[in-house]
């Protein structure tokens, strides 16, 4: 794909420019901002692909930012970049229409790569939080989504099997969902043999088709 248009949003000059540096050459960098009020007035005219936003800044900071443009225009797309990794930041982010949310201890590589997957259409998370993410992320009602709660079928599995289950439909490794969930691979290996015997599987592709019929992609 052609490099994505890039728009910087962060309160710290320093920090800014510590981003230039590390995306120069591999993203195109349309323009920056260190405060709400212009982010709002820039990202609307400029339409980047995607926004990497700081989260707590004044006036409402990253949140004050994705609700004003966030559902303007289906072509942008926002990344969070913060320090903070507390779950009310990310599930305020995430349901405010943020396609993902990592930490500033990303490396630069791992940034770029993210900045990729988001502007493709993907969601990004830092693999502690993806965890917490698929269990807190909640209905309009406040009540938490489950997997099992859109398939009966599924209500024997586990949260964490469950998880696994999404992951695998999505087509990551065993390596990848230990990753996501911060788990080692054996427990992946487990989790999958357990769920391959409630669901009466006999392997990996049975299961990648069952959950792709079922749309848990």
């Amino acid at each position: 794909m052609s490099r994505p248009r890039v728009f910087l949003v962060d309160d710290h000059e320093l920090i800014r420019s510590g981003i230039r540096s590390e995306l120069s050459g591999s993203v195109d960098i349309v323009g920056e901002a260190d405060e709400v009020g212009a982010a709002i007035e820039m990202i609307l005219e400029r339409t980047p692909d995607v926004v990497l936003l700081d989260v707590h800044m004044p006036d409402g900071g990253g949140l004050a930012v994705l609700r004003a443009v966030g559902h303007t225009d289906d072509a942008t797309r926002f990344l969070a970049l913060s320090v903070s990794d507390a779950s009310e930041d990310v599930i305020a982010l995430i349901r405010a229409g943020a396609r993902g949310y990592v930490t500033k201890n990303i490396s630069g590589p791992d940034l770029i790569d993210a900045i990729y997957r988001i502007a493709a259409g993907d969601v990004v998370f830092s693999p502690r939080l993806a965890g917490f993410v698929l269990d807190a992320f909640a209905n309009p009602d406040g009540s938490p989504v489950r997997i099992a709660d859109l398939d009966p079928e599924l209500d024997q599995l586990t949260p964490r099997e469950q998880q696994a289950l999404r992951l695998i439909a999505r087509g990551y490794s065993y390596k990848d969902i230990a990753s996501e969930l911060t788990i080692s691979i054996k427990t992946v290996e487990s989790h999958v043999s357990s769920v391959l015997r409630k669901l009466q599987l006999s392997n990996r592709h049975q299961l990648t088709n069952w959950a792709t019929e079922r749309h848990l992609s």
